[in-house]
């Protein structure tokens, strides 16, 4: 099967963003390829942090994607820091990269301007991104909108490799974008991503009641100030998170209750509720399970990190023996 990889940052118990964003499509994904999933700690730690909390936050991310359904006898589940070749391939990557390129990242930019120091390893992210998919030579990658042009600069890492070292040879494939359904999410405040750092976040194992606390002054129609005004469905984000939740039939009729002020926002959103519950209420048990059996999380992890490990000494002693490294 074509091979994929993907990572995900371990931001702690994943929120409704990171799960219909990437993780949901995941999981459908381990049916139809060689997946392979990592828990990217190198890239967590860019930033200021306490190391007991990277830890947890490790642990609580293991569970979420296994308990959103990501099946170890499926997919390789693994955390990034637990292979150092990744980091090994990531400086010889950096050997090759023009550094106007990493200036010219979007993300880089925008992330750059809002710090008074800015560490190598901001700049250098996309490489280490580039060496976390090439390490595994992936056909593909299921990114967001927002991670296409790191993607777009990992596939000329690839090519600038392969004609330099691989005398014509594509070693490193150059990786494909796959463009998840669901591409963003917006939080519940109606401005941005769903995101933590914006605190617009619900929690993918969040008690419903807590759920519901967030959900019942959520933002809807701007436009809508009384009960009796008809809304417009298409610019309220309850409405496309009921896309997400609940099924063809139960959507078209939010959209005409809400179109026709046949009721109001508050009934809107006890419909969303029951959706969520019925999709995440398996996820919150699955959960429980797996933190009552911590043991399984670790072996998952541990099984996932040894394939990973021979699939990336494989590629390091082609890449060592190219560049005449002894």
């Amino acid at each position: 099967m074509p091979r994929i990889f993907s990572g995900i940052q371990p931001s702690g118990e994943l929120h409704v963003g990171n799960y219909l964003g990437a993780v949901k499509n995941w999981v459908e994904l381990q049916h139809s390829y060689d997946c392979i999933f990592c828990i990217v700690d190198y890239h967590a730690i860019i930033g200021a942090y306490e190391p007991d909390d990277l830890r947890r936050r490790t642990a609580d991310m293991a569970v979420s994607l296994l308990a959103a359904g990501l099946d170890p006898d499926k997919c390789t589940v693994f955390v990034q820091s637990h292979v150092p070749e990744h980091t090994e391939l990531a400086w010889i990557l950096n050997t090759i990269t023009p550094i106007g390129e990493l200036e010219r990242q979007t993300q880089f930019k925008d992330k750059a301007q809002r710090q008074e120091s800015v560490v190598a390893g901001l700049l250098n992210y996309p490489v280490l991104q580039a060496a976390d998919i090439l390490l595994y030579r992936a056909d593909g990658v299921p990114v967001g909108e927002d991670q296409v042009q790191h993607l777009e600069l990992s596939r000329e890492i690839a090519r600038k490799w392969n004609a330099r070292f691989a005398r014509g040879e594509d070693f490193f494939p150059e990786p494909k974008p796959l463009l998840t359904a669901t591409r963003r999410v917006m939080g519940l405040d109606g401005q941005a991503k769903m995101s933590k750092s914006m605190g617009n976040t619900v929690g993918l194992l969040e008690p419903f009641d807590a759920v519901w606390e967030k959900l019942r002054p959520a933002v809807t129609d701007p436009k809508r100030v009384r009960r009796t005004d008809p809304g417009t469905p298409e610019v309220c984000n309850i409405y496309h998170l009921h896309k997400a939740f609940n099924p063809p039939e139960t959507v078209e009729h939010v959209a005409t209750m809400c179109s026709t002020a046949g009721w109001g926002c508050i009934d809107c959103k006890k419909v969303l509720l029951e959706g969520m519950k019925r999709e995440l209420g398996p996820i919150h048990e699955r959960a429980r399970e797996l933190s009552a059996h911590p043991d399984r999380v670790r072996d998952a992890l541990a099984t996932g990190a040894d394939r990973c490990r021979a699939l990336a000494r494989e590629t390091m002693g082609y890449v060592r023996e190219r560049m005449g490294l002894v």
